[in-house]
């Protein structure tokens, strides 16, 4: 029976095809392209802002279940600040204006703190353990691409967002599928079934935010051109060692 499953199983099945739609969206129209700063800082500015938002919100919400996710090591906003200011300059916010999508995407989280709060639940959930997990591998897979692209870049920083250390992602992980199987006990079926539809919602407005990320087919073309060009220079050094 669906009561023997714990809610945060539930709430990721319920989302399992809409999550195959966005890791497929992401895969194609960003995985290679990560390897590329200026589409990863895009990425960041975006999800910067929903993860201010719910971080603001658990103070706001100070006396509700909501603020019982704040913990230690999980915060996010000042990682990406850090990050931002890595990529953009340390003035990136000055002339700053989210974009349309974004903006969709906080006014939906505005009018569920006002009306519904509990509901956060499920783009928190959703949001943290995406990063704690798919972020995790989009981050190594962006290292280990723009190492074989860019021909052994050794470039560091503009990681904090992804890096959890000293804090265990293990631990993490699992406190907050505690805190949501607990705080699920206490709620009535008709606000976990509320929640289980808000947890669609979370990946659709995602999704239509990674649609909007520019530029990713011209990456994706300069990344192949230059894969090119050191095939074709290999296979001439190649031919030059085979002929002498």
């Amino acid at each position: 029976m669906a009561e023997e499953i714990p809610f945060s199983k539930q709430m990721r099945l319920a989302t399992r095809e809409i999550h195959a739609i966005s890791d497929a969206l992401v895969n194609a129209k960003l995985a290679f392209a990560m390897s590329d700063n200026s589409v990863w800082a895009e990425g960041l500015l975006m999800f910067y802002e929903v993860f201010r938002y719910l971080e603001q919100a658990m103070v706001r919400l100070k006396d509700t279940p909501i603020a019982e996710f704040q913990l230690e090591g999980l915060m996010r906003t000042e990682a990406f600040q850090q990050d931002l200011a890595f990529y953009l300059g340390e003035d990136w916010g000055k002339e700053y204006s989210p974009k349309e999508s974004v903006s969709k995407y906080l006014l939906q989280l505005m009018e569920i703190e006002r009306t519904n709060p509990i509901l956060l639940m499920a783009y928190i959930y959703h949001l943290y353990m995406g990063l704690l997990s798919g972020g995790q591998i989009l981050s190594k897979k962006r290292a280990f691409t723009k190492k074989f692209i860019l021909f052994g870049s050794q470039e560091t920083g503009g990681d904090a967002v992804t890096d959890f250390s000293p804090h265990s992602i293990a631990s993490l992980k699992r406190q907050i599928r505690e805190k949501t199987d607990n705080i699920a006990r206490t709620l009535d079926d008709s606000i976990r079934q509320q929640l289980l539809e808000e947890s669609k919602r979370v990946f659709i407005l995602n999704n239509a935010m990674v649609r909007t990320v520019k530029n990713t087919n011209a990456v994706l073309l300069r990344k192949a051109i230059l894969v090119l060009a050191a095939i074709v220079l290999l296979l001439s050094l190649l031919w030059y060692f085979y002929r002498t």
